[in-house]
């Protein structure tokens, strides 16, 4: 029996789960070491494959004889983004690249790659009957080129314009010399991309390069037939006669200004130094005359001799008026000759003077000869822009041309790449890796061998615990958990029918005493009150959730308890009964089974709840057997027995442990409370042994006794039984 309440909520033991896989450890382990032996072995079997990496790194690269302004133009130039990478590793991927590696390399001779050279008997038959082509009908490369996609991936090395080609193979030669191949014919063929480039652009320049000389000339002729007709003759290459002459007097007669002011300046500061009699030694013009230097030298030489000689003659000595007369004569010589510089300077601001007129006169003849040539100029202009676009154009065109013809060598135009790593022969395997597929096999042999067995707990019932459990219950899950009974059938979940809320109510304020019982025996003792039936009914409708019958006189006392049980399920109720008898004479009468296992076992750790509880052959209620095990060795555990009691009346109307012949104090070790009702199964009254009885439960706490009576009714049983 399953062992869960149908329609009641339930959930996972997850402690079961876990005992269940520890108790079953030695099979689990087992299996895990022999699924790490299959894993070795089929690892040891596979053939192994080699994987090998070349790297290459996109970049721009210039030509090695390339200028210095070639070269950073190259390196000025905008790098490769993303796009740029992504259409590198889809060209290197592309049919032509990988058939040109596939025919370099012979690979369609290979086992390896060309399956179909060596084709099977299945796929002969296939195309003899035109079910298949035939692939042999296709050219080896195309043979070859799946079985080398399946091999290689190329890919961008992340956060870098670095691409991988890897490849894997079974000869570790071929697994490095596929990638150095690929990443040379990739070379190879962007630097043919640049070689066809520089070829194509030659053949174009050279006719435009011609048709451009000859419109260069053309425009050229034009500009000088122009100046000469026009006279706008060129002194420096860039202005016209005209417009120099024009500069050039306007230069002169700026200096001329200059002189005449210069002059007059000068005049003016002599004329102002003979009217103020001021010494005039100290101006430029007058210092720089060599006939005032002298005069300026006898004067002083004068000065000194007549003041040596006023020392030693008196002023009236002819000596000294000698020479003072000396003295005035050289100082008037000094004016005149100061005069006649001044009259120099003079004649120098008028022909300053003159010339600036002429020059002016000049001025204005050239300006109006400059305003002509201007108005010629504009025609002249157009002609030189044109020609001087032409020749721009043509000299840009045979730049691109040299630069071509340079690169028309294969040496010459790098591809925009270069190998930065090549692929090695590998020593070890890629694949299989012997230690890790060992232990990962025997990790998942291990993990599936467990949930296996946990799936076979839940699925079986064992592991499953009602949701709404009661503290009995969660102590008795504890109790099995001591006596190592699998939890896979929670206690309250072992009735056929769901547990209904009034089966966890224990009537606790119903405290009827002995002297009430007694009395009310006696008031329905004309009426039969202690009848089979009659404690039926009491217990219908007391509800009473654990009833203890004691069979003071044996099997016929058991009897009777069995004749109790099966009234109330064919009331209706929920009912089991527990087998606590020395005899078992109950699951003689009740089990279809004698040998099934029941509480021993149970309590012995040797069963399961959901493996003791059986079906009465004669009613709808439940049995727990007396049990195959040991008594002796059982009864040690019997104060567990009242933890089990508790979680059973949780799950059923009615719990009816039959004692036999059993004394207060073993009662007292079957259940911890005292709000039981004590059954005493007496087919014939014997009021001495009733009261008897009646007063050791009194004294022990036991006050709801009943009494039952019930002979025929136990007669009835036997009969059911036969």
């Amino acid at each position: 029996m399953s062992g869960v309440v149908r329609d009641q909520d339930v959930d996972i033991d997850l402690g079961q789960l876990v005992r269940a896989v520890w108790a079953r450890r030695l099979r689990i382990l087992t299996i895990t070491l022999v699924g790490a032996g299959v894993a070795f072995a089929g690892a040891k079997i596979m053939s192994p494959q080699y994987r090998s990496e070349t790297r290459v790194l996109i970049e721009p690269r210039a030509p090695a004889f390339a200028s210095t302004q070639q070269v950073n133009d190259a390196g000025a130039g905008p790098l490769m983004d993303e796009l740029n990478i992504a259409s590198q590793v889809q060209l290197l991927q592309s049919a032509d690249l990988l058939k040109k590696v596939i025919n370099d390399l012979k690979l369609y001779n290979l086992p390896e790659f060309d399956d179909a050279a060596n084709g099977s008997a299945m796929a002969s038959i296939l195309v003899k009957l035109h079910l298949k082509k035939n692939p042999l009908e296709n050219p080896p490369e195309e043979r070859v080129i799946d079985a080398f996609v399946e091999r290689l991936q190329v890919y961008q090395v992340p956060g870098s314009r670095v691409i991988g080609i890897s490849f894997t193979s079974k000869d570790p030669k071929l697994a490095a010399a596929i990638p150095n191949a690929m990443a040379n014919v990739y070379l190879s063929t962007q630097s043919g991309a640049k070689l066809d480039s520089n070829s194509e652009a030659t053949r174009w320049l050279e006719p435009e390069i011609e048709g451009l000389r000859r419109k260069v000339s053309e425009a050229e002729k034009k500009v000088a037939e122009y100046r000469t007709s026009h006279g706008l003759l060129q002194t420096n290459g860039t202005t016209t006669f005209p417009a120099q002459q024009l500069n050039d007097i306007s230069a002169e007669l700026t200096r001329v200004r200059g002189d005449k002011a210069n002059a007059e300046a000068r005049a003016q500061a002599v004329r102002n130094a003979l009217s103020s009699g001021e010494a005039s030694d100290t101006l430029p013009d007058i210092m720089s005359s060599q006939a005032i230097q002298r005069l300026k030298a006898t004067e002083s030489g004068l000065q000194s001799q007549i003041s040596d000689l006023q020392t030693s003659l008196l002023n009236s000595h002819p000596r000294l008026k000698s020479l003072r007369a000396q003295l005035s004569d050289i100082r008037g010589q000094i004016r005149q000759e100061t005069q006649k510089i001044l009259a120099s300077i003079e004649n120098e601001s008028e022909v300053a003077d003159l010339r600036a007129s002429e020059l002016e006169r000049q001025s204005a003849t050239v300006q109006a000869n400059s305003a002509r040539a201007g108005e010629d100029e504009v025609g002249l202009n157009a002609l030189e822009r044109e020609a001087t676009a032409q020749r721009q154009l043509l000299e840009t065109y045979l730049v691109r041309y040299r630069e071509a013809a340079s690169r028309a060598d294969s040496n010459s135009s790098p591809a925009d790449a270069r190998i930065v790593s090549k692929a090695i022969e590998p020593v070890d395997p890629y694949f299989p890796k012997v230690v890790p597929i060992v232990v990962v096999a025997a990790v998942a042999t291990l993990i599936m061998s467990a949930i296996i067995t946990m799936l076979a707990e839940l699925f079986s019932g064992r592991a499953l615990r009602p949701v709404d459990a009661s503290p009995e219950a969660v102590e008795a899950e504890a109790v099995a958990e001591e006596t190592d009974v699998p939890q896979a059938a929670p206690i309250a979940a072992i009735a056929r029918k769901p547990v209904q809320p009034s089966m966890l109510a224990v009537v606790a304020d119903e405290q009827d005493t002995v002297e009430d019982v007694t009395a009310a025996d006696e008031a329905a003792e004309d009426d039969n009150e202690f009848s089979i039936a009659s404690v039926a009914d009491y217990l219908s409708d007391s509800r009473a959730p654990l009833a203890i019958a004691i069979s003071p006189t044996g099997d016929d006392g058991s009897a009777a308890t069995v004749s109790l049980t099966r009234m109330l399920a064919d009331a209706g109720h929920r009912v089991i009964l527990i087998d606590m008898t020395g005899s078992g004479f109950p699951t003689e009468l009740m089990a279809e089974d004698q040998a099934a296992p029941g509480v021993t076992d149970l309590l012995c750790g040797e069963a399961a709840f959901g493996d003791t509880i059986h079906g009465d052959r004669l009613s709808d209620a439940h049995l727990i057997p007396q049990g195959r095990s040991d008594v002796r060795r059982a009864m040690r555990g019997v104060d567990r027995l009242s933890l089990l009691l508790d979680a059973l009346a949780a799950a059923y109307d009615l719990v009816v442990v039959e004692c036999g012949s059993a004394d207060v104090a073993g009662v007292s070790r079957l259940t911890r409370s005292r709000d039981v009702e004590i059954i005493l199964s007496l087919p014939e009254l014997e009021e001495t042994i009733f009261v008897a009885l009646m007063t050791e439960f009194q004294a022990a706490g036991y006050e709801r006794v009943v009494l039952m009576s019930g002979g025929d009714g136990a007669e009835q049983a036997l009969g059911r039984a036969a």
